[in-house]
């Protein structure tokens, strides 16, 4: 809602779509009365590892199930943690009441509303649960960055040594996966912040995307599926032998799973990490264009954080035919409320004191677009962060990808030499060229929206397409 106090801080446009307060308090009413008389489920939870920046919260739902997915995805609290508990934000979930757009003012059905002069959240018209941790997410996003802690699409582990590295990433991209590396402790799977002091989890519990899990590859999360307590949403079940199918997409791709953290053999008991070694940013390049690893410098981190770059394959969403460019700023551009140049501001100057190393890797095709080449190997993409985050690529030799600009290793243990630069593993050279240089002219085009907000260094760090 657009009120006084926060009204000049949000950024108005596609994303940030104000309301007035003559439409907020009428839902607000309609929806209050949709409750009237109805069993409800309320939690009152914790949102933030940290003590210091921690946000209570009461969460309000119609139905069970999506009681639990918020009893999962945030963090319980103790006890001694729930005597004269007094939550900062409300969030009323009310999947059954479906919005009139000529009544109330909406643009469909489904809405989700934020009033941070009323600390309220309203969500109607949809059943799917993910809104519930995404509108506390934007909360957090609008909240922290005025006290000196970066919101972070993103998860988090620590390594041997106690290194922490946050990993950015669209859905579909591996962020889940790789971040539940069972050599590393997870701190957290999906929203993290970075303050001064430590990279600390927003939440208590995981949402992992489980379509077509391999229980052999994601050996972690597949036993969640198996869990008593674990949300399976959209996930297709055999009701006669209730065996579940967690290859069938006939629902939607976007199946999920919601499950404490501690589901996880080895996730971390604080939630929290101390500061970042290493940044890694994850793209599945479904062109086939990208190389599998390469070393970002801190203005090529903050310009392919601004891009946000992925892309969609046939499937993923109706309509989708062949592969899709996608860009969505700052790895999660629907959830922040601020400038999106002020999340990457503060992420450069984080990576520029803190000497954190940069990483952009691909997990989407090799050897030619979806549909032509195959998706890059599990475990050479673990291999290749493998030696990226335990400085087994200090001393390789880096080589300029001819396409990017990117600086890609010569070599790596365990990944066969031939597909660390993309090109050499096409067959159609020409073909290549073609198609990273359409890949490139998208990058531009999408930057052009940030060009004049950034400095010249990080403008001179972008993807171009060839003259």
């Amino acid at each position: 809602m657009q009120e006084a106090s926060t009204a000049g801080d949000i950024a108005w446009g596609d994303t940030n779509k104000p309301v007035t307060p003559h439409v907020f308090d009428s839902l607000l009413s309609r929806v209050t009365e949709h409750f009237s008389g109805r069993e409800v489920f309320i939690q009152d939870l914790l949102v933030g590892a940290d003590p210091a920046f921690r946000l209570p919260i009461r969460v309000i739902t119609e139905q069970a199930w999506h009681s639990l997915f918020a009893r999962n995805m945030f963090i319980r609290p103790k006890p001694e943690d729930l005597r004269g508990f007094v939550p900062r934000f409300t969030v009323l979930q009310a999947p059954g009441f479906m919005a009139n757009p000529a009544r109330d003012g909406t643009r469909s059905e489904a809405f989700i509303m934020l009033n941070f002069a009323k600390r309220l959240v309203l969500i109607g018209g949809t059943r799917y649960a993910g809104e519930i941790k995404k509108s506390i997410f934007s909360v957090l996003n609008f909240l922290l960055p005025a006290r000196g802690v970066l919101p972070m699409h993103s998860s988090a582990n620590i390594g041997p040594q106690g290194d922490t590295t946050v990993f950015f990433g669209l859905s579909g991209t591996g962020k889940t996966t790789l971040s539940a590396d069972p050599s590393r402790t997870l701190i957290g799977d999906d929203e993290h912040g970075w303050s001064k002091q430590s990279v600390f989890n927003f939440e208590g519990g995981c949402y992992a995307k489980v379509i077509r899990l391999d229980p052999l590859a994601e050996p972690e999360i597949f036993a969640t599926t198996r869990r008593f307590g674990t949300v399976l949403e959209n996930v297709v079940m055999d009701e006669a032998i209730r065996e579940l199918d967690l290859n069938d997409e006939s629902l939607t791709e976007n199946t999920r799973a919601s499950y404490p953290i501690d589901f996880i053999p080895n996730a971390s008991a604080t939630g929290i990490g101390g500061l970042p070694s290493n940044v890694v940013m994850l793209t599945a390049d479904a062109f086939g264009v990208l190389p599998p690893l390469s070393q970002l410098t801190p203005e090529q981190a903050m310009y392919h954080f601004l891009s946000g770059y992925t892309a969609r394959v046939a499937g993923t969403e109706a309509g989708v035919r062949e592969p899709s460019a996608t860009f969505s700023t700052c790895f999660g551009a629907p959830f922040m409320p601020r400038h999106p140049t002020v999340y990457a501001s503060m992420l450069l100057d984080r990576i520029r004191a803190g000497n954190v190393g940069c990483w952009l890797v691909n997990t989407g095709w090799s050897g030619g677009a979806y549909g032509t080449g195959k998706r890059m190997s599990i475990a050479h993409t673990r291999a290749l962060l493998g030696a990226a985050l335990d400085g087994a690529l200090k001393d390789v030799p880096m080589k300029p990808d001819a396409a990017f600009g990117l600086l890609v290793p010569e070599t790596c243990p365990g990944v066969p030499k031939d597909i660390l630069l993309p090109r050499n593993v096409w067959s159609d050279k020409a073909g290549y060229d073609r198609t990273a240089n359409e890949v490139a002219r998208r990058f531009e085009a999408n930057f052009v929206q940030f060009a004049s907000k950034v400095d010249e260094r990080v403008r001179a760090a972008g993807i171009r397409p060839a003259a």
